[in-house]
C-alpha cells in the first residue's frame, strides 16, 4: 500500500465521522458550508471533505441527508439538509 493509500476501514471512518458531523449540524434546518471552514473540526483536509462531499452526493437516496453542490466562489459550498 502507498504512503496516500488509505485502508476500507480508515475511508469509511472519515465519512463517518463527516456524516455526524453534517448531521448533527443541520439538525435544525440547512447548513452551508466550505471544507475549509469546518476541516479542523472533523479533522480531514479540504481535499478529503471534497472528495467525501462529492461522494456523499451522489448517494443521496441511501442517506438521512439531501447533499447539493451548492455554488463555487474561491471554493466549493455544500448545502446539507436532513431528507
Amino acid at each position: 500500500m502507498s504512503a496516500t493509500a488509505q485502508s476500507p476501514n480508515e475511508s469509511d471512518d472519515k465519512e463517518t465521522r463527516l456524516l455526524s458531523y453534517l448531521r448533527e449540524k443541520a439538525a435544525d434546518g440547512e447548513l452551508y458550508f466550505k471544507s475549509k471552514f469546518i476541516a479542523d473540526e472533523v479533522e480531514l483536509s479540504t481535499k478529503e471533505i471534497g472528495a467525501l462531499m462529492a461522494k456523499l452526493s451522489d448517494s443521496t437516496e441511501e442517506l438521512d441527508l439531501d447533499i447539493e453542490k451548492w455554488s463555487y466562489t474561491s471554493a466549493t459550498t455544500w448545502r446539507v439538509q436532513h431528507a
